[in-house]
């Protein structure tokens, strides 16, 4: 029980730490650092339906404890959270996400991780679209975008992200970046939020079909509300041109990896 409890609180840690620093849920690492790392420790390995299960709920919490680490941040200065646009792609993805995590159950681990794979090839794809630096320095009552195209993006990729386990900001975020052309800051800060919305469906939906052991996931959590506060401040004090190289890097990783298994 020990050991386990130190791996989980390590991957909670490390994973939430990536969801404060660059506005994702954290699954995009917590999915491989849960399938592989606790059979290196002589742990029981994990089921992929355990994972996913697993890597919902540390990303409902890690971006809730992200989420307020910025709100708490930003008092006495500019927030970078756009209210807003958090509750049109919130509600949405929030939405598609319970519809997925419930459809999951219908579908095999190949349609799953095909889906998964090809959707980060768009991420990076959408990364390498160069943004002027004159929108960077945009606030967030100077920021404009079409409402239809944000509810139906977050629709969609909520619904894929609640098949896997995942928040879908990998997704998210590139979309914000490049189609709605929201600033990096905000796109982060607001990207938090969102994926806590979207993971509220998720976890609902993974509760429901009974994937989720309890005393690993909580410690999970635990290291979760460790690792996002710490990523969130740290986040705020980064330029904005190393965010967004950060981002990229850590997305075209996951192609890699997710095709690399698809077609070994």
């Amino acid at each position: 029980m020990l050991v386990q409890l130190v791996v989980m609180i390590f991957i909670g840690i490390v994973g939430s730490f990536f969801s404060g620093l660059l506005g994702i849920g954290g699954a995009i690492i917590n999915f491989p650092l849960l399938l592989y790392i606790p059979p290196w420790f002589g742990l029981e390995a994990f089921s992929s339906k355990e994972v996913a299960s697993i890597s919902m709920l540390q990303v409902f919490f890690a971006s809730l404890s992200g989420m307020i680490t910025n709100r708490v941040g930003s008092r006495g200065g500019e927030s970078y959270v756009h209210k807003r646009l958090v509750i049109q792609m919130g509600a949405s993805t929030l939405v598609g996400s319970l519809i997925g995590s419930l459809s999951s159950m219908l579908m095999t681990s190949e349609t799953i991780n095909m889906i998964y794979g090809i959707l980060a090839v768009i991420a990076v794809l959408l990364m390498l679209v160069p943004t002027r630096a004159s929108k960077e320095n945009r606030t967030v009552s100077e920021v404009t975008y079409q409402s239809w195209m944000a509810m139906g993006a977050a629709f969609i990729v909520g619904g894929i992200a609640g098949i896997v386990g995942a928040g879908g900001a990998f997704i998210l975020i590139p979309i914000m970046l490049t189609i709605l052309k929201i600033p990096t800051r905000i796109t982060i800060a607001s990207s938090l939020a969102i994926v806590f919305l979207s993971a509220v469906g998720g976890v609902i939906g993974k509760v429901a079909s009974g994937d989720i052991p309890l005393w690993p996931s909580l410690f999970a959590v635990v290291g979760s509300l460790i690792g996002a506060p710490i990523g969130a401040l740290i986040s705020r004090r980064m330029n904005v041109r190393l965010l967004r190289y950060a981002l990229a890097i850590l997305i075209a990783f996951t192609a890699v990896k997710i095709w690399l298994d698809i077609l070994g």
